[in-house]
């Protein structure tokens, strides 16, 4: 039986740093091959420098290399692809489409492309948007991945390319720094709340969004990804939830563990582009296909996001005891 060779391009970017980690303990670290754009970052092994966009660089690594899967992570986000609408396009759609070629060409066993909320718009359900809900995105990031997601049924509808999709929503690691995207804030937040027990925003305190603990997001697409092929009936972009809040719900959490942290708001051009997209989502059909299920709420996140940061600064932080639960104000139930 011939071995799995993954390929991860995009491995130094927000998923891929973690998501590599997690391919390299399921499929053993020498069988995993981190590509990014940049020159050899400090501390990640078997490690190749990649442009995403190099049709022919690409093929040769998948040949050479014996490569049996891609995840395709590289990707400009929401509001960096506003910036450079042209370089967004070519980067978001000609990668992918250079993948599902050589996919399709070197017989590969299967391809990962992350998908977006983005692709919703304001004609969508604000609230528990359906996995076939009205899709009419306003960026240029959410008209690339609908385009995208397109791509990837039809790669899989005449030539049998077996590619899986997830529309993953606001991610919050801290492992990587944000990525460019309109759901930044909530990243920033904690690395602020820790370092100046303040912060300014860019989105209304009320803005209701999507969001997903990255060690769920990685689960998910671990679990997607090692489903039976069968199981997968949705070959555009699965739609998938973990929790919903606004910036006041988050402030919220992180003053249960440093009463003194204040947060104020000057929204920008992100709160347009936020407040066309969902305020949550329904995946019932990811739950019911392959058995999909969020592990961390509000409260959770925010406690393990402070310990963990509070150790990679040296910062003095002791986890409030007793705590209420905190309310997640559009909770998904399945």
């Amino acid at each position: 039986m011939k071995k799995d060779k993954i390929l991860v391009i995009g491995a130094c970017g927000q998923i891929g740093t973690e998501l590599t980690a997690a391919l390299g303990l399921q499929y053993g670290i020498e069988n995993v091959i981190a590509a990014d754009i940049q020159t050899h970052p400090a501390g990640v092994k078997n490690y190749i420098c990649l442009d995403a966009l190099d049709h022919q660089q690409i093929e040769r690594v998948v040949r050479e290399c014996d490569v049996t899967q891609i995840y395709l992570l590289a990707a400009m986000l929401s509001a960096n692809g506003e910036k450079d609408i042209n370089a967004a396009w070519r980067l978001n759609v000609q990668s992918l489409m250079s993948v599902l070629q050589i996919a399709r060409d070197q017989k590969l066993d299967k391809v990962f492309w992350p998908s977006s909320i983005a692709v919703f718009g304001p004609g969508s359900a604000k609230y528990n948007c359906r996995q076939h809900a009205r899709s009419e995105p306003i960026t240029v990031y959410g008209i690339s991945k609908k385009a995208g997601e397109h791509f990837c049924n039809y790669y899989f509808e005449n030539f049998g390319v077996d590619v899986r999709s997830l529309r993953f929503p606001g991610l919050i690691s801290y492992t990587a720094p944000p990525g460019g995207g309109a759901t930044d804030y909530a990243v920033d937040i904690y690395h602020q709340a820790l370092e100046k027990e303040q912060y300014t925003g860019f989105l209304e305190d009320d803005c209701c969004l999507p969001m997903m603990y990255m060690p769920d997001a990685i689960r998910a697409t671990l679990e997607l990804m090692n489903a039976p092929k069968e199981k997968i009936a949705i070959r555009t972009s699965y739609n998938i939830a973990g929790m919903s809040f606004a910036p006041c719900d988050i402030a919220a959490a992180i003053r249960k563990h440093i009463p003194s942290f204040k947060m104020s708001t000057v929204p920008d051009f992100r709160q347009a582009i936020a407040q066309s997209w969902p305020a949550s989502i329904d995946d019932q059909q990811a739950h019911n296909d392959w058995g999909w299920k969020p592990a961390f709420d509000l409260r959770r996140m925010t406690e393990d996001m402070l310990m963990n940061l509070s150790r990679q600064k040296g910062v003095e932080f002791e986890m409030a005891a007793n705590i209420e639960p905190v309310i997640d104000f559009y909770p998904h139930e399945h």
